[in-house]
Parts: structure tokens; sequence; C-alpha cells
């Protein structure tokens, strides 16, 4: 049995599934995916920006029903219109604070800078699949990665 854990960045899947292929990802169909076969998820994180919205409250309980341990960050409004609200330091040291329990960990983002958390993550001999957009995702992410799987139409809620 393989032991796999999965770490989310949400607001990157969010857009770019939405952007690049026009509708929403399905994570139970994602989940039903990962734990096939002889896989068992030992753990589960998604990580979103908490704006006490109903639809992100209904949204992120729907994610704790699947499994997911939801994280999140208080959405940060600016005084010059900019907003604030990044996972990329607690999504790292989740992945490596977890990675000496698992057997494979999987990250859905596009976001580049996850690059040299895999290419470490790997350097110790782990497995670190990416899954994201392909064409929004970083080159250099999707080179880090040991298998990039591109999110495609079967990952797409069906509504849409």
């Amino acid at each position: 049995m393989q032991k796999i854990a999965l770490f989310v960045d949400v607001q990157n899947i969010y857009y770019t599934v939405k952007e690049g292929l026009g509708g929403h990802f399905d994570y139970n169909a994602f989940w039903a995916h990962i734990s096939r076969g002889n896989n068992k998820i030992c753990a589960a994180y998604a990580y979103a920006i908490d704006r006490k919205m109903e639809k992100q409250i209904q949204f992120q309980n729907i994610l704790r029903g699947i499994g997911f341990k939801v994280k999140l960050k208080p959405y940060i409004q600016r005084s010059d219109g900019s907003a604030k609200g990044d996972w990329d330091v607690g999504i790292t040291v989740d992945m490596l604070e977890t990675a000496s329990q698992v057997d494979r960990l999987v990250l859905l983002s596009g976001d580049g800078d996850f690059d040299l958390l895999v290419d470490k993550l790997i350097a110790k001999g782990k497995i670190v699949d990416v899954y994201g957009v392909e064409s929004l995702t970083a080159d250099s992410l999707i080179r880090s990665a040991s298998t990039f799987y591109p999110i495609d139409r079967a990952f797409l809620l069906k509504k849409y």
C-alpha cells in the first residue's frame, strides 16, 4: 500500500481551472482518482483564503466532508486596493513536515514558487507529483515534478 499526502493550493486551482478550462475542479473525482488501487491518503490539506462568504463556507465544508483538513488565512485588503492571501510558506512547511510519513506527495498548484520545494523533496528521495492546468502551470514546476499530470476535463464538475 502506498501512503499519499495531498496539498491543494485552492486559490490557484480555482482560478487556473476556471480560466484554462472554463469550469470548476471536482475534488470528489480527484480524491477517488488518487485513492484508487493500493493507495491510501494519509493526509490531505486544502489551503484557502477566508473571506467569510457563505458560498466559500459551504465549499470549505464540502472539502472537509471529502476528507481534507482545510487551512484558512484571513483575506487582507490593502489600502492601495491590492489584496494579500498567500499560502506558499504554509504549504512548504506542511510538505516538509509530512514527507517522512508518506511514500508520495501530491501538490495541486501551478505556482512556480514551489519548484524549489519540489526539487528539495525529490533530492531527499521523495516522489512529488504535481497536478495543474498545463497552460497555466509554471514550466519550472512541471520540470521539477517527479511526474506532472495536467488537469483536464475529467476533473471538472459535470454541471459546468
